[in-house]
């Protein structure tokens, strides 16, 4: 008893060093943590930030342009008064602002020819339109105003360099000086590039834009909204609530669980044999691009839903029957309403993932130029990822600003769709 009585402070002096111990170590692991999910947290943000930086950086030139005004000598021995389209206004263009320059031309014409690189080719369409429009102006000194050439307008945009070597740009010397002259005399403005909003895709780096394929993208999203969001909300219906628990339903399940994670090129290639080889729908069309997009959409839609049904109490569906209701009026007027903020988000959020895929357009053909506006659902269109494959592979270095241009429109159509999935949840979102 004695030694026991004596030996008791000691051993709780030793059992309370060890508890604080203990709990030293158990807060410095709390404390890694916390730094560890910070420090990942951060090198995903700056991640996320120096990729946005660097489209930003590399797009952002696209959203202004330059253009040139020039006035014009509508020669009546060059100008066609019948048919002005047929008229050689960037050649007319070329050899005026040479003689105004004060340079002579040689005897081939290779001055005139070098200036005519400057201009873009929608001087002559411009030129052309303003004679048709007013024949009266042949043999009258008209100011025309009209996009530089991509050469050029990079060049304004400090994006071709005078200490480039000279084998290394498409631009000579001498060209430059033209251009510095021009931009000295106040025929070059910047303004904002409202075509590139307005147009839809051309040979033409500096007239490319990109409406068609927000069009094309438009009409392909609702093509997959009309058949992915009454299919996937029906069937998660049918699944949750009414089909019986067997091994039926439970391969079902399986099955769509892994088709939630097949790689969209495998529906791309479902698409090219089914709409395509099968049923002879239109190559390259919206109609075909969404019925792809909603089988891929679909297996999402279902998950989402059904776990928003899951989320509804049971107490509410108990509740609906006691009052004499019977399955279906407890599932379309209760459950169903109550698991409808779910039910918009995964749909929306699903939406958003479809409008960025291209693996499956590439394959049903919308990879193809595709240079007017889409006006109806079985017509040849484009897409803006497909839009990006495509200006991104072009030969011109115009074509790369306005790949990244091109992205952020598409980042903000998903920004935009994902806030509101966010703010429909926050809205209708009820808490049990």
């Amino acid at each position: 008893m004695t030694d026991t009585a004596h030996d008791t402070p000691v051993a709780d002096a030793a059992r309370v060093d060890r508890l604080r111990s203990g709990l030293k170590r158990r807060y410095a692991r709390e404390t890694r943590f916390r730094l560890y999910g910070l420090l990942a947290i951060g090198i995903a943000v700056g991640f996320l930030l120096l990729l946005l930086g660097r489209i930003i950086d590399q797009g952002h030139t696209a959203f202004y342009t330059n253009t040139v005004t020039v006035p014009v000598y509508m020669d009546p021995a060059r100008v066609n008064a019948a048919y002005p389209q047929g008229t050689n206004f960037e050649q007319l263009v070329a050899e005026q602002q040479l003689r105004r320059m004060n340079i002579v031309d040689d005897e081939q014409g290779t001055k005139a020819s070098a200036m005519r690189r400057l201009f873009s080719s929608e001087l002559k369409f411009v030129a052309a339109e303003r004679v048709q429009r007013q024949p009266s102006l042949i043999g009258q000194t008209v100011t025309i105003a009209a996009p530089v050439s991509d050469d050029a307008d990079l060049y304004f945009k400090g994006k071709i360099k005078r200490d480039t070597p000279s084998d290394q740009r498409r631009l000579s010397d001498e060209q430059l000086t033209w251009l510095d002259d021009m931009k000295t005399a106040g025929q070059v403005s910047a303004h904002f590039n409202a075509g590139l909003f307005q147009r839809g895709d051309s040979t033409e780096p500096e007239l490319a834009g990109v409406l068609g394929a927000v069009i094309g993208s438009a009409m392909m999203l609702l093509v997959t909204a009309l058949i992915a969001i009454p299919l996937g909300v029906g069937a998660a219906l049918y699944l949750e609530e009414f089909a019986p628990k067997n091994r039926i339903t439970d391969i079902i399940e399986v099955n769509i669980n892994n088709l939630a994670a097949v790689p969209s090129i495998i529906y791309g290639l479902l698409g090219l044999a089914l709409f395509i080889n099968w049923m002879h729908l239109p190559r390259a069309s919206p109609l075909v691009g969404g019925l792809v997009l909603a089988l891929m959409a679909l297996p999402t839609i279902i998950i989402a839903t059904r776990s928003s049904l899951k989320a509804v109490p049971p107490s509410i569906r108990e509740a609906a029957l006691a009052m004499g209701a019977s399955k279906t009026q407890t599932v379309f007027q209760h459950t169903l309403p109550l698991a409808m903020p779910g039910v918009m988000t995964g749909a929306i959020i699903s939406m958003a993932h479809a409008l960025g895929e291209t693996a499956p357009l590439l394959l049903i053909g919308m990879v193809s130029f595709v240079p007017g506006l889409p006006h109806s659902l079985v017509e040849p269109a484009g897409a803006l990822p497909s839009l990006v494959y495509i200006w991104e592979n072009a030969s011109e270095r115009a074509f790369h600003e306005r790949t990244a241009a091109a992205i952020l429109v598409l980042l903000a159509f998903m920004i935009v769709m994902n806030a509101a999935a966010i703010l429909l949840r926050r809205r209708f979102e009820r808490r049990w």
